[in-house]
């Protein structure tokens, strides 16, 4: 947010600085060669300094800013071989129109082509265009938190009037975020219950290939890894389709809870998939899930972009013969070759857990992922 309040004079300010002052047009220097800079003197109640427009057009400026003339100027004043100058002002308004210029303008991020005056418009004909809806939260929240309504949020975030309505405790502010959370947990509670309307499959786990991993391991793991498992293992054994997330700090055992998930899935007679965000990670699972799938007993194996022409076929034959009871991997596992045999559970980062069921096209199964 731009700071446009007026003053008097730009004298005291800490240069470079936005200033807004009224001032009176001298003489002009008009560019003496052609992409020169264009000059014209001015003076506020204190000081002289100049505003300076590059590929300026001499008609155009001699039309605007006649000498003698008085204008309100808005821009970026800074220092040049010791003179104060203001180039392209953003704003140059005969004082009739000096209402025009907020005492507090906001900033929009912007792309290739697009000024912020364009952006500016184009926000302020939107706010113009906005729906009175009614009010979707909580009535006694709104009233609690000193909430305003989404439409008056929206227009204070639009047009701040003082550097604490852009505060992030802002109560406007706050009152959108509320809003946009809302809507996204609304979102995901919607897919949610779109997805459990078809029935899941029953993975039942016998606990066979659970217990011998767990009898290798050098530690136990902790009560919240054991409840975690317990939970996802209710989960899997329940007839409705699994959402669940995963959470924990780095090295709390996220890998583990996440592979005992994956033998719930073979002990039911499926396979797993783990699916992490790049080869690299894809690696480091594989090598750090590997003791523990010997000591299973079960088939474990990689599949990434980088897997090619024979071995890449291997695989997927294996895969879809039921040979590799987990498959590690990048985004590759949804790769339209790809098929394995009864169901599949995804896995996403060790921390997201999808069930999905064997008919699925790898489409559905890459949409039900991203809906989670």
């Amino acid at each position: 947010m731009l700071d446009r309040r007026r003053r008097d004079s730009i004298q005291g300010l800490d240069l470079p600085a936005i200033a807004t002052v009224e001032v009176t047009i001298g003489s002009h220097q008009p560019a003496r060669n052609r992409g020169g800079a264009y000059r014209i003197n001015v003076s506020d109640q204190e000081v002289e300094f100049q505003l300076v427009f590059f590929h300026g057009r001499s008609r155009y400026l001699e039309a605007q800013c006649p000498e003698g003339a008085r204008r309100l100027v808005s821009g970026k004043v800074e220092l040049f071989d010791g003179l104060a100058q203001m180039v392209h002002p953003d704003h140059m308004l005969p004082l009739a129109e000096a209402d025009d210029i907020p005492d507090y303008e906001p900033v929009y991020p912007l792309t290739h082509g697009v000024t912020q005056k364009t952006m500016t418009k184009a926000v302020h004909s939107a706010l113009e265009k906005l729906p009175d809806l009614a009010e979707w939260i909580d009535a006694a929240q709104v009233t609690r938190e000193g909430w305003p309504g989404w439409h008056a949020a929206l227009m204070a975030a639009h047009s701040p009037q003082g550097l604490d309505e852009v505060s992030p405790d802002a109560p406007a502010r706050i009152r959108l975020a509320y809003d946009e959370l809302f809507a996204h947990q609304l979102t995901l509670a919607l897919a949610r219950q779109a997805e459990r309307k078809s029935r899941g499959i029953v993975s039942q786990a016998t606990g066979r290939l659970q217990s011998r991993v767990l009898a290798t391991l050098p530690y136990r793991p902790t009560n919240a890894q054991t409840r975690a498992i317990g939970e996802i293992s209710a989960d899997m054994a329940a007839d409705k389709r699994m959402n669940r997330l995963l959470q924990g700090d780095v090295g709390s055992g996220k890998t583990l809870v996440a592979f005992m998930a994956l033998l719930v899935a073979v002990e039911a007679g499926g396979q797993g998939v783990m699916m992490a965000p790049t080869g690299i990670l894809a690696q480091q699972h594989l090598e750090g899930l590997r003791p523990l799938a010997e000591e299973a007993g079960v088939v474990l194996e990689l599949l990434t972009g980088r897997d090619k022409g024979a071995e890449r076929r291997a695989k997927l034959a294996a895969l879809a013969a039921g040979d590799i009871q987990i498959l590690v991997g990048t985004h590759a596992v949804f790769q339209r070759m790809l098929s394995l045999k009864n169901y599949v559970w995804l896995l996403l980062m060790s921390s997201i857990a999808l069930g999905c069921d064997s008919g699925w096209s790898w489409r559905k199964r890459a949409k039900a992922l991203m809906c989670w």
